[in-house]
């Protein structure tokens, strides 16, 4: 596994590749946003451990430019511990989000559960099928994640592609509120379900005539939300 560790205090950078690299894997760093970039654009890192405060861009710019063209997970380290924090970087592309002061076996726990996570939603979404996924007049672009609804581009972020993503490669499924915040959040996210909700909301409003009355995402009351052809 290749890691790449991003952040500008090189003692935490050094004890994190310690720890890591102990365990046989690859360790690649980067101490501000833009050399992070540069490395993550031209590499094959497995994950990204980005610290938020960082000289030049910080870490929630990093990853929100990341997903404008990688879906490599990321985990975010801060030493601030505020909600509003962490909700913003999972928001922003983040798959989870780590406290200052933390120990390399929290991180490699972590690390863990967010690869293992990613994997089964790569899974769940028939990865092995095309990059580009046709359903009706919709078009997803699963690389970039861009969608086009009769050849206009819709205006949607990582998250709501990510739902509909999964339920539109497996039309008729029903996933509870539950699950679908387990693949695409974590179960650790602050949010909640609720969360699941409103992304699905907006996800109507996005590619519905009638969000109102969905022909596509389309809710099974009491048991969760599945996409209809």
């Amino acid at each position: 596994m290749k890691v790449l560790i991003v952040d500008d205090e090189r003692a935490i950078v050094k004890g994190l590749a310690f720890g890591i690299s102990n365990d046989g894997n690859e360790v690649d760093c980067a101490y501000d946003g833009e050399e992070a970039l540069e490395k993550i654009k031209s590499g094959d890192h497995d994950i990204i451990l980005l610290d938020v405060m960082l000289p030049g861009l910080d870490g929630f710019e990093v990853c929100k430019r990341v997903r404008e063209f990688s879906d490599v997970p990321i985990i975010m380290l801060t030493a601030r511990s505020d909600d509003t924090d962490k909700i913003a970087g999972l928001t922003g592309g983040a798959d989870d989000y780590v406290t200052k002061p933390f120990n390399i076996m929290e991180i490699k726990a972590r690390m863990d559960a967010v690869l293992r996570r990613s994997e089964s939603r790569k899974a769940a979404a028939k990865p092995g099928s095309d990059s580009v996924l046709n359903i009706s007049n919709m078009r997803l672009e699963r690389t970039n994640k861009r969608l086009f609804i009769d050849g206009r581009e819709i205006n949607i972020t990582v998250k709501e592609f990510e739902v509909l993503e999964l339920l539109a490669s497996n039309p008729g499924k029903v996933y509870s509120r539950d699950r679908l915040l387990e693949l695409i959040w974590g179960l650790g996210y602050p949010g909640g379900s609720r969360t699941v909700d409103v992304h699905v909301r907006r996800l109507r409003e996005k590619i519905e005539e009638q969000p109102s009355e969905p022909k596509y995402v389309q809710t099974k009351w009491g048991v969760g939300y599945f996409f209809n052809v």
